[in-house]
């Protein structure tokens, strides 16, 4: 069926142009709106499958304040942007929308996003329908044994196990974020160790440790005589996890190339070994990074498509810093199992390193302080912890600029640095389009944007 799609853009050739993209694609283009509420009034007599919007409209209404009634109403949209300053950015991602296109448009990226959206879309309402049937009660949440290995009391921490609860009862893949030493690996094992596949396989592969000419067969396996080298067959890590969960950590290191083939994994659900033929294979994917990926998009170095496949269910882990109530609870936990270990008698750290604990910054995380503590029970020669050696990191921060401009400002600074170069002239040989290498029309529209509006002079006369 031909999905229905709604643009509201209230630049008529920014929209017109969009309107002819989608339409040469086959999509089914609703009247295009200008505001806030004759979007609502289209949506009330024909609701559209996706909606494509403007952040900034004419109107005191925004994209931002449409795109919440759309949430409310389960209608995927996607923001249109030209360059919006983050604290704009920041608020739009906070409702929730499948992508960003940025103007001006290119078909390709429009037609991307819109297969990714739909994906999305599907993928999100499939959750929400499993959750209805399957919703873990709150004593599930904080009993489950597989979450008990997650220490804190924290609201953070709660969120988290929560979080845990909601992944282990679906198939979808999870992404797990956070800083290094932020505990990814053992959210992984505690989905795993929460659901149906409990007693199936957990592979975890550290992409980051795999050289980059055996990643390949490393994930998928080759066969005998495949490439030099290969003496015998090798079942790859995809292979060994059949039926269960692999956990793929640091996923941001991937190549492009091996980000293109698990893409197909993702998609297919089948591998292809190195000189082997295709097959199918029932795996529950997680990845973790501690990678910020939207800036590695940015940067062209991590896939969109293999970003949002991924994205179904991001779980984002607290930085110790940001749980800094927990900071000795983790202490102390840690000081029971290498005090055991170690066969003496700690009872537990002197009130100055009890406050040195808390009031250090904790660049590595848990895993730092798990390691310090060690150290510490090692050295101890009492029955308590009193001396507690921490890292003396010296770091000298810029200055601070305090008069940095937005994207936005310093758009509308060079457009006008542009006019006034060009004497105001904005269309035709000499004009500021010419010079700023943009189309006249796309540039009107941009100083309308931006409250550019004195002084035209389109050098037609």
């Amino acid at each position: 069926m031909t999905k229905k799609i709604l643009i509201v853009e209230d630049q008529f050739i920014e929209a017109n142009n969009l309107k002819l993209i989608l339409q040469n694609a086959g999509y089914q283009v609703l009247p295009i709106a200008r505001t806030v509420p004759e979007a609502m009034s289209i949506v009330g007599e024909n609701q559209p499958d996706i909606v494509l919007l403007d952040i900034f409209l004419k109107t005191h209404e925004t994209g931002i304040d449409l795109a919440r009634i759309l949430k409310q109403k389960s209608i995927a949209f996607i923001f249109l942007s030209a360059n919006s300053d983050p604290a704009t950015f920041k608020e739009a991602k906070e409702t929730g929308p499948y992508g960003f296109l940025v103007k001006p448009f290119r078909t390709e990226d429009v037609l991307a996003m819109l297969d990714i959206a739909q994906y999305l879309h599907s993928q999100h309402l499939s959750l929400i329908k499993t959750l209805s049937f399957a919703r873990p009660t709150v004593n599930s949440l904080s009993e489950h044994p597989a979450t008990l290995s997650i220490i804190g009391n924290t609201p953070e921490v709660a969120e988290v196990k929560k979080l845990i609860a909601i992944a282990a009862t679906t198939e979808f893949p999870v992404l797990i974020l956070g800083e290094s030493g932020t505990g990814k690996e053992l959210v992984a094992k505690a989905i795993h160790q929460s659901s149906k596949h409990k007693n199936d396989p957990l592979i975890v592969v550290d992409c980051a440790a795999l050289p980059e000419h055996l990643v390949e067969a490393e994930l998928f396996g080759h066969e005998r005589g495949s490439f030099t080298g290969a003496v015998e067959k090798r079942i790859g890590k995809f292979d060994l996890a059949n039926g269960g969960t692999i956990f793929l950590d640091e996923i941001g290191e991937l190549s492009l190339e091996m980000q293109v083939k698990f893409l197909r994994v993702l998609q297919e659900k089948e591998i292809n070994p190195i000189g082997g033929k295709a097959r199918k294979i029932n795996v529950r994917v997680m990845a973790a990074t501690n990678r910020n990926l939207e800036d590695q998009l940015a940067a062209g170095k991590f896939r969109m498509d293999l970003y949002y496949r991924l994205n179904v269910f991001p779980i984002e882990l607290p930085s110790l810093r940001e749980r800094a109530e927990d900071i000795l609870t983790l202490a102390k936990h840690f000081l029971k199992i290498f005090a055991i270990r170690e066969n003496k008698e700690i009872k537990g750290f002197s009130p100055e390193v009890a406050s040195a604990l808390t009031n250090y910054n904790w660049p590595g995380n848990i895993r730092e302080l798990e390691n310090l503590v060690a150290r510490s029970v090692l050295l101890c020669e009492g029955n308590e912890i009193s001396n507690f050696p921490l890292p003396q990191r010296k770091v000298s921060l810029p200055k601070q600029d305090t008069n940095l401009k937005t994207i936005t400002q310093n758009e509308r600074d060079h457009i006008l640095a542009a006019l006034k170069l060009c004497n105001w002239k904005i269309y035709g040989r000499g004009g500021a389009a010419e010079l700023l290498d943009i189309n006249g029309s796309t540039l009107k529209s941009r100083m309308k944007k931006l409250g550019i509006e004195k002084y035209f002079n389109d050098g037609n006369s």
